[in-house]
């Protein structure tokens, strides 16, 4: 356990070498007929999910994330405003175009459930984008973070946030993203996920593969319809131990949201039953039901900025 930073930073690293002699090997054979497919999504998040968009090279990427509390249900309606006077998570990160298909980031989660205080360290990689005549018919991306918790260790020995040592803290994600463009309007992605947490509350699982699926319908030039969903592949032992005794019930995390592209803003309006802003965290944990009102509203706000030269971001 221990040693798993090393060993995923090293997988991810010998995924990076293999994207790029791959990505050479379809550049080798590129003609000017290759025309990249653009704007798959306006963002490289869909909803809370990763796209295959990336940021251009010394390009900075500003982002504010906020999600609200229970918009209906026991904990919402007017006497909360619909959830608007809670928050369950906020998260502030900047991220950099190393290169046109390399970015990395940084960011600060308020965290949500046992573990807070997030601070993160993530690498996108594009090596396949999608031409529009078929020649590379799909965008593939690889995508990995690892978090780490800086909140005082718990009492108690059965918590996720019972920490022995440093390493206990830590916990990190894996993704393939696959996408492709339908159009002009359609846009659809998957997205085979891997989440290993150090340390997890009893019975809980420190690893969990999961499926996500995407999609984003074009409305108009600068506004499109998102969704978004997460099937993680829980024990079965996992879910009646924690139903039974704690009485939580885990929810596949869905989403839908509005994406509007302001200048060099883009901006998101969001509705989620994941409580958490974090793959680490809304793929495992979500606990919260649409059909008992436990879904929130939230905003995503990105604002790009070029850095060491002038290039539009847009074209």
């Amino acid at each position: 356990m221990k040693y798993i930073s090393t060993i995923f930073l090293c997988c991810i690293f010998s995924l990076l070498a293999q994207a790029q002699q791959l990505d050479k090997m379809f550049d080798s054979s590129a003609t000017t007929a290759h025309i990249k497919v653009r704007d798959t999504y306006k963002s490289t998040r869909i909803i809370q999910g990763q796209s295959t968009e990336m940021l251009r090279k010394h390009e900075l990427d500003f982002r504010v994330a906020h999600r609200f509390g229970d918009a209906a249900g026991e904990f919402g309606g007017s006497k909360t405003f619909f959830g608007t006077d809670n928050s369950t998570d906020i998260r502030i990160a900047f991220e950099y175009g190393v290169s046109d298909n390399l970015m990395v980031g940084i960011s600060r989660s308020k965290g949500s459930g046992d573990l807070q205080q997030l601070y993160e360290a993530l690498v996108k990689y594009r090596f396949l984008q999608q031409t529009t005549d078929n020649h590379i018919p799909v965008s593939l991306a690889v995508f990995g973070n690892m978090v780490i918790s800086g909140m005082p260790s718990a009492s108690d020995v059965a918590s996720a946030s019972h920490f022995e040592d440093g390493a206990d803290r830590l916990m990190y994600v894996a993704q393939a993203v696959v996408s492709r463009k339908f159009g002009e309007k359609l846009s659809l992605t998957l997205i085979p996920s891997y989440v290993h947490r150090n340390h997890v509350a009893y019975m809980d699982m420190n690893n969990m593969f999961a499926l996500g699926g995407a999609g984003r319908l074009k409305l108009s030039k600068r506004l499109g319809l998102l969704a978004e969903y997460y099937y993680p592949f829980r024990s079965q032992e996992s879910k009646d131990y924690f139903k039974s005794a704690k009485g939580l019930t885990f929810y596949n995390p869905l989403g839908v949201g509005l994406e509007i592209e302001t200048g060099g803003h883009v901006f998101s309006i969001t509705f989620t039953n994941s409580t958490a802003i974090l793959e680490n965290q809304f793929i495992p944990e979500t606990v919260s039901s649409w059909k008992q009102g436990q879904f929130r509203w939230g905003f995503n706000i990105s604002r790009r900025f070029t850095l060491f030269g002038k290039k539009d971001w847009k074209k």
